[in-house]
Protein backbone atom coordinates (compact mmCIF):
# COMPACT_ATOMS: atom_id res chain seq x y z
CA UNK A 1 0.00 0.00 0.00
CA UNK A 2 1.49 3.43 -1.13
CA UNK A 3 2.26 5.47 1.46
CA UNK A 4 1.89 9.53 2.20
CA UNK A 5 4.74 10.16 1.76
CA UNK A 6 5.55 8.10 -1.24
CA UNK A 7 2.38 9.70 -3.02
CA UNK A 8 3.46 13.45 -2.18
CA UNK A 9 6.87 12.70 -3.73
CA UNK A 10 4.73 10.97 -6.96
CA UNK A 11 2.83 14.32 -7.43
CA UNK A 12 5.88 17.08 -6.67
CA UNK A 13 8.02 15.03 -9.40
CA UNK A 14 4.77 14.60 -11.48
CA UNK A 15 4.31 18.55 -11.27
CA UNK A 16 7.94 19.52 -11.70
CA UNK A 17 7.85 17.06 -15.08
CA UNK A 18 4.46 18.52 -16.24
CA UNK A 19 5.90 22.48 -15.01
CA UNK A 20 9.00 21.83 -17.41
CA UNK A 21 7.06 19.98 -20.07
CA UNK A 22 4.93 23.34 -19.87
CA UNK A 23 7.29 26.00 -19.74
CA UNK A 24 8.27 26.56 -23.35
CA UNK A 25 4.12 26.57 -24.52
CA UNK A 26 3.72 29.14 -21.78
CA UNK A 27 6.50 31.00 -22.81
CA UNK A 28 5.31 31.03 -26.59
CA UNK A 29 2.14 32.01 -25.31
CA UNK A 30 3.53 34.96 -23.87
CA UNK A 31 5.54 36.37 -26.62
CA UNK A 32 2.49 36.47 -28.83
CA UNK A 33 0.81 38.39 -26.81
CA UNK A 34 3.35 40.90 -26.05
CA UNK A 35 3.57 44.40 -27.76
CA UNK A 36 5.83 43.92 -31.00
CA UNK A 37 7.63 47.30 -30.41
CA UNK A 38 8.40 46.29 -26.70
CA UNK A 39 9.58 42.76 -27.19
CA UNK A 40 13.25 42.77 -24.90
CA UNK A 41 13.56 39.00 -24.66
CA UNK A 42 11.83 35.61 -25.64
CA UNK A 43 9.58 34.50 -22.95
CA UNK A 44 9.37 37.79 -21.32
CA UNK A 45 6.27 40.12 -20.58
CA UNK A 46 5.19 43.38 -20.93
CA UNK A 47 1.09 43.44 -21.78
CA UNK A 48 -1.35 41.63 -23.66
CA UNK A 49 -1.75 42.95 -26.97
CA UNK A 50 -4.12 39.91 -28.67
CA UNK A 51 -4.40 41.87 -32.05
CA UNK A 52 -1.15 40.03 -32.85
CA UNK A 53 -3.24 36.78 -33.19
CA UNK A 54 -5.21 38.98 -35.84
CA UNK A 55 -2.12 40.52 -37.32
CA UNK A 56 -0.70 36.52 -37.73
CA UNK A 57 -3.89 35.68 -39.66
CA UNK A 58 -3.90 38.18 -42.22
CA UNK A 59 -0.45 38.45 -43.03
CA UNK A 60 -0.06 34.70 -43.01
CA UNK A 61 -3.11 33.91 -44.91
CA UNK A 62 -3.83 31.10 -42.44
CA UNK A 63 -7.50 30.43 -42.91
CA UNK A 64 -6.87 28.86 -46.50
CA UNK A 65 -3.80 26.73 -44.63
CA UNK A 66 -6.28 25.70 -41.61
CA UNK A 67 -8.90 24.49 -44.32
CA UNK A 68 -6.29 21.94 -46.27
CA UNK A 69 -4.95 20.72 -43.30
CA UNK A 70 -8.78 19.89 -42.08
CA UNK A 71 -9.96 18.63 -45.08
CA UNK A 72 -6.64 16.33 -45.18
CA UNK A 73 -6.81 15.36 -41.57
CA UNK A 74 -10.49 14.38 -41.94
CA UNK A 75 -10.18 12.80 -44.99
CA UNK A 76 -7.47 10.74 -44.02
CA UNK A 77 -8.73 9.83 -40.36
CA UNK A 78 -12.34 8.63 -40.91
CA UNK A 79 -11.11 6.35 -44.39
CA UNK A 80 -8.21 5.31 -42.09
CA UNK A 81 -10.06 4.48 -39.26
CA UNK A 82 -12.82 2.47 -41.17
CA UNK A 83 -10.02 0.18 -42.77
CA UNK A 84 -7.77 -0.08 -40.04
CA UNK A 85 -10.93 -1.58 -37.64
CA UNK A 86 -11.55 -3.72 -40.48
CA UNK A 87 -8.02 -5.13 -40.54
CA UNK A 88 -7.32 -5.41 -36.82
CA UNK A 89 -10.42 -7.51 -36.64
CA UNK A 90 -9.23 -9.76 -39.27
CA UNK A 91 -6.26 -10.59 -38.20
CA UNK A 92 -7.06 -10.09 -34.31
CA UNK A 93 -10.03 -12.52 -34.25
CA UNK A 94 -10.09 -14.28 -37.55
CA UNK A 95 -8.18 -17.19 -38.71
CA UNK A 96 -6.96 -17.54 -42.26
CA UNK A 97 -3.97 -19.03 -43.80
CA UNK A 98 -0.92 -16.61 -44.36
CA UNK A 99 -2.53 -14.13 -41.60
CA UNK A 100 0.58 -13.74 -39.76
CA UNK A 101 2.92 -13.01 -43.04
CA UNK A 102 0.29 -10.48 -44.18
CA UNK A 103 0.01 -8.61 -41.11
CA UNK A 104 3.82 -8.50 -41.54
CA UNK A 105 3.53 -7.09 -44.97
CA UNK A 106 0.80 -4.29 -43.46
CA UNK A 107 3.66 -2.91 -40.66
CA UNK A 108 6.00 -2.56 -43.54
CA UNK A 109 4.03 1.00 -43.75
CA UNK A 110 5.70 1.49 -40.12
CA UNK A 111 8.92 0.69 -41.02
CA UNK A 112 9.70 2.32 -43.62
CA UNK A 113 10.21 6.00 -43.30
CA UNK A 114 8.18 8.70 -45.40
CA UNK A 115 11.58 10.06 -45.94
CA UNK A 116 12.95 6.76 -48.02
CA UNK A 117 9.47 7.23 -50.68
CA UNK A 118 8.93 10.57 -50.64
CA UNK A 119 11.15 11.31 -54.03
CA UNK A 120 9.87 7.74 -56.12
CA UNK A 121 6.17 9.04 -54.83
CA UNK A 122 6.00 12.50 -56.30
CA UNK A 123 7.61 10.81 -59.68
CA UNK A 124 5.14 8.40 -59.69
CA UNK A 125 2.24 10.97 -58.62
CA UNK A 126 3.37 13.81 -61.13
CA UNK A 127 2.87 10.69 -63.95
CA UNK A 128 -0.29 10.30 -62.53
CA UNK A 129 -1.53 13.73 -62.23
CA UNK A 130 -2.16 13.59 -58.82
CA UNK A 131 0.77 16.51 -57.69
CA UNK A 132 -0.90 19.37 -56.66
CA UNK A 133 -4.11 17.83 -55.42
CA UNK A 134 -5.41 16.59 -52.57
CA UNK A 135 -5.42 13.26 -52.98
CA UNK A 136 -1.23 13.58 -53.34
CA UNK A 137 -1.36 14.64 -49.34
CA UNK A 138 -4.17 12.18 -48.25
CA UNK A 139 -3.25 8.98 -50.22
CA UNK A 140 0.28 8.39 -48.37
CA UNK A 141 -0.90 9.55 -45.11
CA UNK A 142 -3.68 6.75 -45.66
CA UNK A 143 -1.30 4.30 -46.36
CA UNK A 144 1.31 4.87 -43.76
CA UNK A 145 -1.98 5.37 -41.42
CA UNK A 146 -3.56 2.14 -41.97
CA UNK A 147 -0.08 0.61 -41.39
CA UNK A 148 -0.48 1.59 -37.48
CA UNK A 149 -4.05 1.73 -36.85
CA UNK A 150 -4.04 -2.27 -37.92
CA UNK A 151 -1.56 -3.05 -35.52
CA UNK A 152 -3.63 -1.07 -32.97
CA UNK A 153 -6.81 -2.59 -33.73
CA UNK A 154 -5.40 -5.94 -34.23
CA UNK A 155 -3.61 -5.39 -30.29
CA UNK A 156 -7.16 -4.83 -28.73
CA UNK A 157 -8.89 -7.06 -30.39
CA UNK A 158 -7.00 -9.76 -29.46
CA UNK A 159 -7.67 -9.40 -25.62
CA UNK A 160 -11.31 -9.54 -26.35
CA UNK A 161 -12.57 -12.92 -24.71
CA UNK A 162 -12.99 -15.36 -27.24
CA UNK A 163 -16.48 -16.67 -25.31
CA UNK A 164 -17.80 -13.41 -26.28
CA UNK A 165 -17.71 -13.92 -29.59
CA UNK A 166 -18.25 -17.92 -29.56
CA UNK A 167 -21.75 -16.89 -27.95
CA UNK A 168 -22.27 -14.10 -30.49
CA UNK A 169 -21.67 -16.67 -33.08
CA UNK A 170 -23.66 -19.07 -31.24
CA UNK A 171 -26.71 -16.96 -31.68
CA UNK A 172 -26.55 -16.83 -35.25
CA UNK A 173 -24.55 -13.24 -35.43
CA UNK A 174 -22.64 -13.07 -38.47
CA UNK A 175 -18.67 -11.91 -38.56
CA UNK A 176 -19.86 -8.61 -39.56
CA UNK A 177 -22.94 -8.33 -36.95
CA UNK A 178 -20.33 -9.78 -34.04
CA UNK A 179 -17.64 -6.49 -35.32
CA UNK A 180 -19.98 -3.83 -35.85
CA UNK A 181 -22.92 -4.36 -32.50
CA UNK A 182 -21.12 -7.17 -29.90
CA UNK A 183 -16.97 -6.29 -30.46
CA UNK A 184 -16.53 -2.18 -31.74
CA UNK A 185 -18.76 -0.83 -28.57
CA UNK A 186 -16.08 -2.43 -26.49
CA UNK A 187 -13.26 -0.83 -28.75
CA UNK A 188 -14.30 2.36 -28.59
CA UNK A 189 -11.74 4.06 -26.21
CA UNK A 190 -9.28 2.46 -28.57
CA UNK A 191 -10.62 3.84 -31.82
CA UNK A 192 -10.82 7.37 -30.30
CA UNK A 193 -7.67 6.80 -29.09
CA UNK A 194 -6.44 5.76 -32.87
CA UNK A 195 -8.30 8.37 -34.33
CA UNK A 196 -6.53 11.41 -32.54
CA UNK A 197 -2.72 10.06 -33.03
CA UNK A 198 -3.67 9.58 -36.58
CA UNK A 199 -5.51 13.14 -36.16
CA UNK A 200 -2.31 14.94 -34.38
CA UNK A 201 0.33 13.11 -37.06
CA UNK A 202 -1.76 13.83 -40.20
CA UNK A 203 -1.96 17.65 -38.88
CA UNK A 204 1.54 17.83 -38.29
CA UNK A 205 2.83 15.95 -41.85
CA UNK A 206 5.23 18.73 -43.54
CA UNK A 207 7.53 16.53 -45.90
CA UNK A 208 4.70 15.95 -47.96
CA UNK A 209 3.19 19.00 -48.14
CA UNK A 210 6.17 20.48 -49.49
CA UNK A 211 6.96 18.15 -51.98
CA UNK A 212 3.91 17.42 -53.54
CA UNK A 213 1.88 20.82 -53.43
CA UNK A 214 2.93 23.92 -55.22
CA UNK A 215 -0.01 25.80 -55.15
CA UNK A 216 -0.42 28.00 -52.13
CA UNK A 217 -4.63 26.95 -51.93
CA UNK A 218 -2.97 23.83 -50.95
CA UNK A 219 -0.74 24.32 -48.37
CA UNK A 220 -1.33 23.02 -45.13
CA UNK A 221 -1.13 24.44 -41.88
CA UNK A 222 2.58 23.51 -40.97
CA UNK A 223 3.65 24.52 -44.25
CA UNK A 224 2.16 27.59 -44.73
CA UNK A 225 3.79 28.22 -40.70
CA UNK A 226 6.93 27.64 -42.76
CA UNK A 227 6.61 30.12 -44.95
CA UNK A 228 5.33 32.45 -42.72
CA UNK A 229 8.43 31.86 -40.82
CA UNK A 230 10.38 32.85 -43.68
CA UNK A 231 9.10 36.58 -44.23
CA UNK A 232 8.98 36.94 -40.69
CA UNK A 233 12.27 35.82 -39.20
CA UNK A 234 13.05 39.18 -37.23
CA UNK A 235 9.20 39.19 -35.51
CA UNK A 236 9.23 36.93 -32.74
CA UNK A 237 5.82 38.30 -31.52
CA UNK A 238 3.94 36.79 -35.12
CA UNK A 239 5.86 33.94 -35.41
CA UNK A 240 4.71 33.16 -32.08
CA UNK A 241 1.44 34.30 -32.74
CA UNK A 242 1.22 31.71 -35.97
CA UNK A 243 2.63 29.19 -33.96
CA UNK A 244 -0.17 29.28 -31.45
CA UNK A 245 -2.94 29.11 -34.47
CA UNK A 246 -1.56 26.53 -36.16
CA UNK A 247 -1.49 24.30 -33.00
CA UNK A 248 -4.84 25.47 -31.16
CA UNK A 249 -6.91 23.18 -33.13
CA UNK A 250 -4.99 19.88 -32.54
CA UNK A 251 -4.37 21.25 -28.91
CA UNK A 252 -8.37 21.93 -28.43
CA UNK A 253 -8.96 18.43 -30.44
CA UNK A 254 -6.74 16.56 -27.70
CA UNK A 255 -8.46 18.42 -24.64
CA UNK A 256 -11.81 17.19 -25.87
CA UNK A 257 -10.60 14.06 -26.30
CA UNK A 258 -8.50 13.40 -23.27
CA UNK A 259 -10.74 11.05 -21.56
CA UNK A 260 -11.09 8.34 -24.17
CA UNK A 261 -7.48 9.11 -25.02
CA UNK A 262 -5.93 8.20 -21.60
CA UNK A 263 -8.71 5.05 -21.07
CA UNK A 264 -7.54 4.07 -24.27
CA UNK A 265 -4.12 4.14 -23.42
CA UNK A 266 -4.69 1.80 -20.15
CA UNK A 267 -7.05 -0.65 -21.54
CA UNK A 268 -5.86 -3.73 -23.49
CA UNK A 269 -5.07 -0.97 -26.57
CA UNK A 270 -1.80 -1.24 -26.04
CA UNK A 271 -1.40 -4.92 -25.34
CA UNK A 272 0.13 -7.51 -27.90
Amino acid sequence: MTSRRELTLTYVVLGAFSLFALAPVVGIVLTALQDPDGLAAFGSFNGLHPSNFADAWRDGNFGPYLRSSVIVMVVVVAVASVLSVLAGYAFGMMRFRGSQVLFYVVLLGLMIPTEAIVVPLYYDYRDAGLTDTYWALILPQIGTSVAFGTFWMRAFFRTVPRSLVEAARIDGASSWFTLWRVVLPLARPAVLTMMLLLSMWTWNEFLLALVMVTDEGLRTAPLGLSFFQGRNQTDLTLLAAGAVIVATPIVLLYVFLQRHFIRGMLSGAVKG
